[in-house]
């Protein structure tokens, strides 16, 4: 099957965009260097094209009930307006995918899924409402959308200056339907790279017209456009996890490391017990993260060892820009003492690492989590 492209494809190769296959898409890794797209995310601006992504749209009298039996955290609860970061789950308590909620009116539900699970959510969401809510009604319009971010700590400005809207307003986790060049968009604060910004949701032409603005010099700056290289490494140093690493069918929310997404509701989502008994126990296998204390770069599938006992692999590993070190998760079982990852036939000592490795410019304002 040929692989799909987003509607700036042309432009990420007339502008030295390195294209890759991802997620059943051709996507630009990188179009400078890693390093530095990375570095103007953290330091000023950075715009991503994530037109790959995923877009559900779930309405109905038992839209609610239906993702709330679904889905870990809360949903019926979020105010309209709000967006919650949530987990669509499977009847043992996996993660089918890890998932942004936006609540658009009593009835309405707005959901953003990877682009890797996006037919799978949207089948495993529809088969579960036509046998147990036939109310509610689900429908993929990951067709209809066009999607950019804009991340770093200047986004509001620039996006601001561009859209010539006062952005202010918008939280956290919240979103705001405007008009841009006659037509309707919709700008969330949302991202996932650690740093403020916004995710901008269009139809084609008005999200290709806002990539070239968003681009122009503002006070003799550029913000760069980053690839999917730099992507992985922000949210990496920001411990944000990713499907297929740190998440998957095989392991529950708790196992991955956001439990803290996992509530007690009145509608019971699958599992709910086994989730909440892990939540309050603990678990024997959970994705940890680490800072390398020699030289080398972690990468995936790497050995972790507690001593000379073999406990657990590296998921996810990079190098850090800003900590000039590698940085890794890992999925380990039992405890760890003197702990180290095998890189090249060398055991290299670690430092365990309880939240992110570094901490950005997001969730400044109130946030509706």
């Amino acid at each position: 099957m040929p692989l799909k492209q987003t509607p700036l494809h042309n432009w990420h190769q007339e502008h030295n965009g390195r294209m890759v296959p991802f997620a059943g898409w051709e996507m630009p890794v990188q179009y400078s260097s890693i390093i530095a797209e990375h570095n103007a995310v953290r330091e000023y601006c950075g715009l991503f094209d994530v037109s790959h992504m995923g877009e559900l749209r779930v309405t109905g009298a038992e839209a609610g009930t239906l993702l709330e039996t679904m889905c870990c955290n809360r949903v019926q609860d979020l105010k309209q307006g709000k967006i919650r970061y949530n987990a669509v789950l499977n009847e043992s308590g996996g993660l089918r995918d890890d998932v942004t909620i936006f609540r658009r009116g009593d009835e309405e539900y707005f959901i953003i899924v990877n682009a890797s699970n996006t037919e799978k959510v949207f089948e495993a969401i529809s088969e579960y409402a036509k046998t147990n809510f036939p109310s509610a009604n689900v429908v993929n319009e990951s067709d209809h959308w066009h999607l950019i971010a804009i991340q770093g700590p200047e986004a509001e400005s620039i996006l601001s200056r561009c859209l010539n809207q006062d952005l202010s307003d918008v939280g956290y986790f919240a979103f705001k339907d405007i008009s841009y060049n006659g037509a309707a968009i919709t700008i969330s604060r949302t991202g996932y790279t650690g740093e403020d910004g916004f995710e901008i949701l269009s139809d084609a032409k008005t999200g290709v017209l806002l990539w070239d603005l968003l681009l122009q010099p503002h006070d003799g700056k550029v913000a760069l456009p980053v690839g999917l290289g730099a992507r992985d490494s922000l949210r990496l140093e920001a411990r944000y996890p990713l499907y297929g690493h740190e998440l998957s069918e095989e392991l529950s929310p708790v196992e991955s490391g956001i439990g803290w997404i996992v509530k007690e509701k009145e509608v019971p989502c699958f599992a709910m017990d086994k989730l909440l008994k892990q939540k309050s126990e603990g678990t024997s296998r959970k994705i940890l993260g680490f800072t390398l204390d020699g030289p080398g770069i972690p990468r995936e599938g790497y050995t972790l060892f507690s001593g000379d006992a073999r406990v657990g692999a590296v998921v996810s590993g990079s190098h850090s820009p800003v900590l000039k070190k590698g940085i890794g998760t890992a999925l380990v079982e039992g405890d760890l003492s003197d702990p180290s990852v095998e890189i090249r036939g060398k055991k290299v000592p670690i430092t365990i690492v309880d939240g992110p490795f570094v901490k950005g410019t997001a969730g400044k304002k109130k946030s509706d989590r």
